[in-house]
């Protein structure tokens, strides 16, 4: 077997072997792999000048700590001496590889991205359209998949769930969020009660007016013109704060410390929307029946004693719940559709524009579907 090692002074503990095995080159890492040893590092991968003619397998199962700095001089220098190209592969690979590999995907996939040929009819079209769709669809269940993750960690980890940082985004989503919700709140009932009682009336039906108000807030319209306003509101938040994040390689930064940005940026986000979206449901439910009552006082002379009692029979048991029960699953697709197209977010503030836009207009829209799923899944269980 021809070995060839590196050399260095005799004190010092060599980080690297390269060895010539029957199967291809071996390299050794061994002792201290972490930023502070760069130096030592570099100048032991400077001492190699051996033409690699066979794979390389690089064995990182005695590397401590492997710093980004140099698992990256290590690569590059390995990728100098193999310009024939044969592969490389990894024994114990730690982290910072899989992280190095995917910065490298992500740059080289933003220089491939050329626009190409215009498509040729509408079946090319259809196909680049569906393919478009299949790798959408594929990213965002990873980032769910990712979410829940992080979710599963908290049993077992506390410190993932981040309070401070929730309770800031419940401030931030829920707490700035109200006058905004009551006024249009109030507002959209005042209208749904005025064109109620003018067609009503032509039928001496004026007091149905409460139960117009009544079934629709609590059960549509108080859960949905909320979770509009806060996709438009809090989701575009979400979706720039992360993107500017991005831009700045912040993220980038975070995997670095050895930080999961899911973590630090995404599941606070969402358990602060999740608590934020009922809490605020139930305010614009309270000032949509107030918008109702007072239009039924001044337009239709319905004293607030008899609007409450007809307010009351108008009830089901599941009238509240069923508008209620919406709120965190509207929340979880609001956040999860801002959260994932900041993280989208790379190379140009354009770039940054548009995802946020994209964000306000797919959950605004996931809203409204899933308000529909709702509406029939209501029906069939007669909730």
């Amino acid at each position: 077997m021809n070995s060839v090692a590196t050399r260095i002074h005799p004190r010092a503990t060599t980080a690297l072997a390269l060895e010539r095995e029957s199967d291809g080159w071996h390299v050794q890492l061994r002792g201290d792999w972490s930023l502070p040893a760069m130096a030592r590092i570099v100048q032991e991968l400077r001492s190699l000048d051996v033409a690699l003619d066979a794979p390389v397998t690089c064995d990182w199962t005695n590397a401590g700590t492997p710093g980004i700095a140099p698992a990256w001089a290590l690569l590059r220098r390995i990728g100098e001496l193999n310009p024939r190209g044969f592969p490389v592969t990894h024994v114990g690979e730690p982290d910072v590889l899989a992280f190095l590999a995917r910065l490298a995907a992500e740059r080289g996939g933003g220089r491939a991205a050329q626009p190409g040929p215009a498509p040729h009819g509408a079946i090319d079209a259809l196909g680049r359209w569906t393919l478009e769709q299949v790798d959408e669809a594929r990213g965002a269940v990873g980032f769910f998949g990712a979410i829940v993750k992080v979710l599963g960690e908290i049993f077992s980890r506390l410190r993932a769930l981040r309070p401070s940082s929730v309770v800031r985004h419940v401030y931030e989503t829920g707490i700035t969020a109200i006058p905004i919700v009551s006024l249009i709140a109030f507002l959209i009932s005042v209208i749904v009660a005025y064109l109620g009682a003018q067609q009503l009336s032509r039928f001496g039906a004026d007091i149905f007016v409460v139960d117009l108000i009544t079934i629709s807030v609590l059960r549509e319209m108080g859960v949905l013109l909320t979770a509009i306003i806060v996709a438009g509101r809090s989701g575009s938040a979400f979706a720039a704060e992360i993107g500017v994040m991005r831009l700045n390689e912040e993220t980038d930064a975070l995997r670095a410390m050895g930080m999961n940005p899911v973590e630090m940026l995404v599941l606070p986000r969402v358990l602060g929307l999740v608590i934020a979206l009922p809490l605020l449901t139930v305010i614009a439910d309270a000032m949509g029946l107030a918008g109702g009552g007072l239009l039924s006082l001044i337009n239709l002379h319905i004293p607030l004693p008899q609007f409450t009692n007809r307010l009351r029979e108008s009830l089901a048991p599941t009238t509240f719940w069923a508008g209620l029960v919406k709120a965190p699953v509207f929340a979880v697709l609001i956040a999860m559709v801002g959260t994932y197209r900041g993280m989208q977010v790379r190379d140009s503030a354009k770039e940054l524009g548009r995802l946020t836009t994209l964000a306000v207009v797919q959950s605004i829209f996931m809203v409204i579907l899933a308000d529909a799923l709702f509406a029939v899944l209501f029906m069939k269980l007669d909730f």
